[in-house]
């Protein structure tokens, strides 16, 4: 028997695409929107909502017997914003300038809906591992749908991934800008950030006609 049974694989797989937290239930839109222009920002906004969900819904599964339900939910922003906390701090610490780079939009995981809604909706009544599988594979739905919009606005607006200049020097009219190729400014603002998420929707949901309600 595996370390996971066919179950608890499912916590990890359903949310990347068939339940995933963005595309299907549309929630966590605005860090989308917000961070994706550069690639590096998504990848940590990615790892760092992994850590607290993933942890966060460890801690609240192990104390949901002794939480009072009338505060349950400022327990639940307690343990949230302690985890967001330490990761603002790790940030600051190793990653200055990425850090301010995000700035207010690290603390604004704390009111991230897909955190919230994985406490209320399974933490609450499951117990650590599963909790924290859950957590894991919500957060990499999410870091996956950031990632790929990060990848294709700094791609396409910036000329670079991750900071490396991949289709040649607008400058020195290089690589593609010596056939007379522009970078798009467009795509570095937020409205084509949901562009794209609309088209990544598009895209899923023509490849899986069950998800296309009646």
């Amino acid at each position: 028997m595996g370390l996971l049974s066919k179950k608890d694989a499912k916590l990890i797989t359903d949310p990347l695409a068939d339940n995933n937290p963005i595309t299907i239930q549309v929630l966590g839109i605005c860090s989308a929107l917000a961070i994706t222009a550069q690639l590096k920002a998504s990848i940590v906004m990615a790892i760092s909502v992994m850590f607290v969900l993933g942890m966060g819904n460890v801690v609240i599964s192990l104390i949901r017997n002794i939480i009072p339900s009338k505060i349950r939910i400022i327990v639940q922003l307690t343990v949230v914003a302690a985890l967001v906390i330490i990761v603002d701090q790790v940030l600051k610490a190793f990653a200055y300038e990425l850090s301010k780079t995000l700035s207010v939009f690290v603390g604004l995981i704390i009111t991230n809906c897909i955190i919230m809604g994985r406490f209320e909706a399974f933490a609450l009544g499951n117990g650590p591992w599963r909790s924290f599988l859950d957590g894991i594979g919500n957060a990499l739905g999410y870091g996956i749908i950031l990632v790929i919009v990060g990848f294709f606005r700094e791609l396409l607006g910036s000329g670079t991934l991750l900071g490396f200049k991949v289709l040649g020097d607008p400058i020195e009219k290089t690589g593609l800008y010596a056939l007379g190729y522009e970078n798009n400014g467009f795509m570095l603002l937020s409205p084509m950030a949901l562009i794209v998420v609309g088209i990544i929707i598009w895209v899923q949901r023509s490849r899986n006609k069950d998800l296309i309600e009646d």
